[in-house]
């Protein structure tokens, strides 16, 4: 089995697609078995101090995930995966500066919507990643439409993951706004909507969502034990 690699961002999204490798690993493999994981947190605001609104330095920002792919090549890892979505704006600018081979998060993301057949899907994620491109970029690919909240709900919906989720905080008022956003846009004739974010499948999933989720925490930690034991 090859050794996966994590480069970690924010705390619990990194927790639980860790969480998700292992216990996958255990339900597929049993008697104990699952593929070697090492993981490298640097501490958050090296990254966010490079991300102040209007003056982003993407690609500052994501040598800092490739600084962590260095020390887990070194630490024996063969290939990496970051489950963070909002970095990857800045990773697509820095691919061929990585060590090791990454599982990119939208494309996993783009290949299992494009696999269950859906055609609109509802991205949730920071306001950087309402900004950004690289879902556009990778469900093009599928010929998938996306939309965004509206800015109001972008700047809800951001407030939610940093002040209350990025702590591991869960309350049914944020669950109850996250999910009126969802049925809005399933109005408007999307078919799923995009956890875009690791944090938020803490508080949504399929059993709480009025549209099918794609979880991009449990689906990047599903590609790497796919890639691991294949």
């Amino acid at each position: 089995m090859q050794h996966i690699g994590i480069a970690a961002c924010s705390a619990e999204g990194a927790s639980l697609c860790y969480r998700t490798v292992i216990s996958e690993g255990l339900k597929r493999l049993g008697d104990h078995q699952h593929p070697e994981v090492s993981m490298h947190t640097p501490a958050l605001s090296r990254y966010m101090d490079l991300l102040e609104d209007g003056q982003e330095d993407w690609i500052a920002a994501a040598r800092v995930v490739v600084e962590s792919a260095v020390k887990l090549k070194a630490a024996g890892a063969d290939f990496i995966i970051c489950p963070d979505n909002t970095i990857h704006e800045g990773v697509d600018r820095v691919l061929d500066e990585f060590p090791l081979p990454l599982i990119h998060i939208a494309d996993v993301v783009a290949e299992t919507a494009a696999s269950k057949g859906l055609k609109k899907l509802l991205i949730l994620g920071t306001r950087y990643t309402a900004r950004s491109t690289y879902y556009q970029t990778a469900l093009k690919k599928h010929t998938i439409e996306w939309v965004m909240p509206t800015t109001e709900q972008v700047a809800e919906v951001d407030r939610v993951i940093w002040e209350e989720l990025y702590w591991g905080s869960i309350t049914p008022e944020s669950t109850a706004y996250y999910q009126g956003v969802i049925s809005a846009h399933k109005a408007d004739g999307c078919d799923g909507v995009v956890l875009g974010c690791t944090e938020i499948p803490l508080m949504i999933n399929d059993e709480n969502s009025p549209l099918p989720v794609l979880d991009s925490t449990r689906l990047l930690a599903a590609a790497a034990l796919d890639r691991a034991i294949s």
